[in-house]
Parts: C-alpha cells; sequence; structure tokens
C-alpha cells in the first residue's frame, strides 16, 4: 500500500510538472510568434529561452506548427475562461451581455498578443476549414442560444431569431478588437463597452425614427 500511495504522488507531481512545462512553452512560444511571427520564428530561439534543448520542445509539440496551434487554442481558450468568470454570478440579462462586452474587449486591450496570433494563423493556415477563433465561437454557440432563449421567454429582449443575435453581437465585437489593434485607438474599455452598449440596447433612432422607418421587407437583401 505504501509503495502505491508513493508511486502515485510520483505520477501527480510527474503530471504537474509535464503541465508547468507545458505552459511554460506555450507561455514563451506566444511571446515569440506575436513578436516575429509564424514564418521567422525558429525553434531554436524558443528553446534557447527555455534554457532547454529542442528535443525538449519536440517532446511536447512535434511541429512548429503545432506548437502555434496549441499557443493560439490556449488563448481562445482563456478568453472564453475569462468571459464565464466575469458572468458567472451574473443572472439579470442585460447586465450579463454588458458584462460580456466589457471583459471581451479587456481581455484583448490586456492580450495584445493573442490578435497578433490569430492575424498570423489566417495568414500562414489558409486551408484551415475552420480557424481556431470561429472553432471556439462555434463550440459555445448551442449554449448561447438556449441562453438568449430564455432571455426572450423571459421577456427581456425581443422576440427574434438567436442566431441573427448572436451573429451580430459577434461579428460587433470580433470587428472592434481588430480595429482597435491595427488604429491604436485610445479610448477606455469602460468608454468603449458603453457607447457599444448604447447603440446595442436603444439603437439609433428616435421615436419619430422608428415611426417612420421602412418595413424590413422594403430594406436592401
Amino acid at each position: 500500500m505504501k509503495q502505491a500511495a508513493v508511486a502515485k504522488t510520483r505520477t501527480a507531481e510527474e503530471t504537474a510538472y509535464q503541465a508547468s512545462r507545458r505552459e511554460a512553452i506555450l507561455d514563451a512560444a506566444t511571446r515569440l510568434f506575436a513578436q516575429r511571427g509564424y514564418a521567422d520564428t525558429d525553434t531554436q530561439l524558443l528553446a534557447d529561452e527555455l534554457h532547454v534543448g529542442k528535443g525538449t520542445l519536440y517532446r511536447y509539440f512535434p511541429s512548429k506548427q503545432e506548437l502555434f496551434l496549441a499557443a493560439v487554442d490556449r488563448g481562445m481558450r482563456k478568453l472564453c475562461e475569462h468571459i464565464d468568470a466575469c458572468v458567472e454570478e451574473i443572472d439579470d440579462p442585460p447586465e450579463r451581455i454588458a458584462r460580456v462586452v466589457h471583459s471581451y474587449l479587456g481581455f484583448f486591450a490586456d492580450h495584445p498578443e493573442l490578435v497578433e496570433l490569430l492575424i498570423h494563423e489566417r495568414s500562414q493556415f489558409k486551408d484551415r476549414q475552420q480557424p481556431t477563433y470561429f472553432k471556439h465561437r462555434e463550440a459555445n454557440r448551442e449554449r448561447l442560444r438556449n441562453l438568449y432563449r430564455s432571455y426572450i421567454t423571459e421577456g427581456q429582449i425581443r422576440d427574434m431569431p438567436v442566431d441573427r443575435i448572436l451573429d451580430v453581437l459577434g461579428d460587433l465585437l470580433y470587428g472592434t478588437m481588430f480595429t482597435n489593434y491595427f488604429s491604436g485607438r485610445q479610448k477606455s474599455v469602460e468608454a468603449q463597452a458603453r457607447d457599444i452598449l448604447d447603440v446595442v440596447f436603444h439603437g439609433i433612432l428616435s421615436d419619430v425614427g422608428r415611426g417612420r422607418r421602412p418595413p424590413d421587407e422594403n430594406l436592401p437583401a
């Protein structure tokens, strides 16, 4: 029994060590890929920074491509985990939506290196059926569909196709993230989130404008 307990402890310690080593590799790889780009990042540079041999890297990631894609995937998982943690204890639908917008913008403001990785992924791996960003977006879609359906049932938001809501909000945040990065916009996350939410929640038309709005069937396709 004692030997089994010792072996179990060693296994747990080895697992923890490997997980820690993997995270350290991904941390350093994320920085290098963001700074130098995929094509100009040599795994030897990464090995030198970590003070390990290239063989150590390849034990965890058999190729540079797998390492890069793992770094992008980890970044997206961290984004999803961050948003989930920020809204975990919020039940009020408008407040929950507001917190999603704020936490999304805040995460990318704090982690511009992930934006760089998303750019390089699209540039280098155009043959991928679905970029990592949209893979994670789709993975969460059904959960969000059910959530927004409940908001409609409660009368908290308008009765409209939930996929339209998800697509418009998702595309708005996605575009804002890239615009912020490329333009170097200096507006605070708080101020930008307020502006987005004001337009999303209240629209841009006044009561007079809404009264004169043409029916949807007359709008351009």
